[in-house]
């Protein structure tokens, strides 16, 4: 068999009819792509325009949000809170879930437990509280008057030193005498205690109803997702930062815990009144890492120069809390807590001064439990790592 190939087509002899194979089109022209056009100078300095306002639009919204959270404090307070304290208690409720006792029960049990202990502290509080409020104006006189007296060796020698020094001897200033500042009025307490009642309620009834019906709005939130993948990450999320606040908020309240009643140990051993009192100030005030402790070692130590008459028993006191304290931050905290729950101290200063001008006590006690709320919040969602870095230690 023989072929032979001609233009256009191929011939297969030997026998056979003749076998002819058109040629192949050829392919259509490709699409002619045009060149991506050059911004002109006129729309370059409308997208510089619009760049620029990016920052000034920021700084706008920041200053919308903080406007919206001092007008609404009043309703923002009390909701913070109640969720801040379901989530610490919401353990309890699940572990007597667990035993088969109805989450509403275990709620109203829990809560009646909570008032009659807050109920209790506060009636075993109230009179020294008051005595100290009403004493506090003489209490402030005798500490300037007790380190006046302690001051006096040194203020001669430094008076005998400018009397040598000078040519002419200047005598001393007269000093004016205080005018008494008026002191704790039970006009004021009365007249405030409907308002304060009224969010003591509005507090439990949130409390109760999110450890109530805590798990139906998780759900809710969870299926509110499209897919199944979103909704097994949402569950994940939920889960994971409902379990870690919790851990971390009853965590912190049991170091708090036993802080005060360390402190108030201290203070029955160097025999200064009302320890107790002192102790429950100092777990209160230790929801604010820094600040609390530093308050708490300057009211400290005007009290020990009330009470001793000696520099060294008035500061002993000061400094036993001082040290406590500092062992309570450096060590048994971070060794309890560990590093991932570890926050920043200037993050936390910045923190705490940014909501105490939004609201005031309120906001500097729920401060930290709130950036750290942020902090795991940020760890999960993409793009805002960069937060979670700069708040973590």
């Amino acid at each position: 068999m023989a072929m032979s190939k001609l233009p256009g087509e191929t011939r297969i002899t030997g026998g056979r009819p003749l076998i002819r194979f058109k040629p192949l089109p050829p392919p259509p022209p490709l699409p002619s792509v045009p060149a991506k056009r050059r911004p002109r100078s006129a729309d370059r300095r409308r997208i510089r325009r619009l760049r620029s306002l990016g920052l000034p639009l920021r700084v706008l919204m920041l200053l919308a949000i903080a406007a919206a959270l001092v007008l609404a404090k009043t309703l923002l307070i009390p909701l913070v809170l109640a969720a801040f304290i379901a989530l610490g208690l919401n353990p309890v409720v699940a572990a007597l879930a667990r035993l088969h006792v109805p989450r509403i029960v275990g709620s109203l049990l829990l809560l009646l437990g909570l008032i009659a202990a807050i109920a209790g502290a506060t009636i075993a509080l109230s009179g020294p509280a008051a005595q100290w409020m009403h004493e506090a104006p003489t209490t402030m006189h005798q500490i300037g008057d007790k380190v006046e007296r302690m001051m006096r060796p040194l203020t001669k020698v430094g008076h005998a030193a400018s009397q040598s020094l000078a040519s002419a001897g200047m005598g001393p200033a007269s000093t004016a005498t205080a005018k008494p500042t008026a002191g704790f009025s039970f006009s004021d307490a009365v007249s405030a205690t409907p308002a304060i009642l009224a969010e003591m309620l509005t507090i439990i009834l949130l409390v109760f109803f999110f450890l109530t019906y805590g798990d139906h709005m998780r759900n809710r939130v969870v299926t509110a997702s499209p897919t199944f993948g979103y909704r097994r990450i949402a569950v994940r999320v939920v889960r994971g930062f409902q379990v870690e606040i919790s851990r971390y908020l009853l965590t912190v309240t049991v170091i708090n815990i036993c802080l005060g009643l360390a402190t108030a140990g201290i203070l029955w051993a160097w025999k200064m009144p009302e320890p107790l009192p002192w102790g429950g100030l100092v777990t209160l005030l230790n929801y604010m890492p820094y600040v609390g402790a530093i308050t708490n070692t300057l009211l400290l130590l005007a009290v020990g120069f009330v009470h001793f008459d000696t520099p060294l028993h008035a500061i002993a006191p000061a400094a036993c809390f001082a040290v406590l304290a500092a062992l309570e931050g450096n060590v048994i905290t971070p060794m309890i807590m560990g590093n991932r729950m570890q926050l920043s101290p200037v993050a936390i200063l910045v923190w705490l001064l940014v909501w105490g001008w939004l609201w005031g006590i309120p906001g500097m006690l729920l401060a930290v439990p709130m950036l750290t709320c942020l902090k795991l919040i940020t760890e999960w969602l993409p793009g805002w790592q960069w937060f979670a870095k700069m708040a973590g230690r």
